[in-house]
């Protein structure tokens, strides 16, 4: 049986994640996580759907205890999830968002090459990308993030590719998500989104419909796009569980380091989104125009002609419809 470290798998990503793994594989899966933005409803849900096969243990990547977790087990990958991932914080915060994510994954590699783990699948962004003046965005294109929160996501990516020039036995696959929503369509929407303090835009129309907040905030109807607000490539969460199980298999029959967009190739307007809400759910909720976001480029749509030609990624839920609707059937369970 493999056994794979999950780092910040308690999350929103991680534990969709793992359901898949442990759902198409028979393995073992160990969840690292400090629970500052994850949460043990979600590890619990793990555990209590695939009994033995879920460990958990409570901590942070700076700390001595990650040592004894990467020496604890023979690792047949390490699939790397734990970040600060809000990109107005990240301008306001830099120096934490650069500890956090850069000088902990450093902290992770380096135990992860003491102990010869060298499959490594790593949670990037398309934050990587800035803002680039072009319909979809490909892999090759110049990187020139735009805030801090990209700037840490492109400095691992490119840690992971010194690592394999001085271990050509390392190798590595960086998903460069765009939008992310859903909830899971398994098991009657067990699993989904928690949030302490929601930022993204169906989570948070989820939570008006749900009367659990009394408007929408929309920053910024003034950019160059169809309806002025910012234009997102959205992909459903089940989705993206499945490309880093694709990943798992390229890291099998690759040598090297890969950088791969995760997305559908579509994009759709926030006020499209909130309109997309606002009818699954029935219901009219406010909404309320605000000024730009710091680091918010005005368009994100992603090429992912090269996810569907060198990896068996096959997504079921590429309808704005599906993701909104599943979002609000799970953020209704948590009324």
């Amino acid at each position: 049986m493999n056994t794979y470290l999950f780092t910040g798998g308690a999350g929103y990503i991680g534990s969709h994640t793992a359901y898949y793994f442990l759902k198409n594989q028979s393995c073992k899966i160990v969840i690292f996580d400090d629970l500052s933005t994850g949460f043990i409803e979600n590890v619990n849900f793990l555990k209590d759907t695939f009994a033995n096969r879920v460990e958990f243990i409570h901590g942070n990547l700076s700390s001595p205890l990650l040592k004894e977790v990467i020496a604890k087990y023979k690792y047949d990958a390490i699939i790397h999830f734990a970040a600060s991932i809000v990109v107005g914080e990240s301008v306001a915060k830099p120096i934490a968002y650069y500890q956090n994510n850069i000088s902990n994954t450093i902290n992770l590699l380096k135990y992860a090459q003491e102990y010869n783990i060298n499959n490594f699948i790593f949670s990037s962004s398309a934050a990587v990308y800035g803002e680039p003046n072009v319909d979809k965005i490909h892999e090759n294109i110049p990187k020139i993030p735009i805030n801090p929160y990209g700037e840490s996501k492109l400095m691992v990516e490119k840690i992971l590719d010194s690592i394999n020039r001085a271990n050509p036995n390392f190798k590595s696959v960086s998903l460069r998500y765009f939008n992310v929503a859903g909830a899971l369509m398994d098991c009657d929407y067990k699993l989904g989104q928690r949030c302490k303090k929601a930022t993204h835009i169906i989570k948070i129309a989820c939570e008006c419909a749900t009367a659990k907040r009394e408007f929408v905030e929309i920053y910024g109807n003034d950019y160059p796009t169809k309806d002025g607000t910012c234009i997102r490539d959205y992909v459903h969460i089940d989705d993206l569980a499945q490309a880093h199980f694709c990943a798992l298999l390229l890291l099998e029959s690759q040598q090297g380091t890969q950088a791969i967009n995760v997305g559908y190739g579509v994009g759709f307007s926030v006020k499209e989104v909130v309109e997309c809400v606002k009818e699954v759910s029935g219901v009219d909720f406010k909404v309320v125009f605000s000024k730009r976001r710091d680091g918010d480029p005005a368009v994100l749509v992603g090429d992912n002609k090269k996810i569907l030609q060198i990896t068996k990624w096959n997504p079921q839920y590429n309808d704005l419809k599906i993701i909104c609707k599943s979002a609000y059937l799970w953020e209704k369970k948590l009324c």
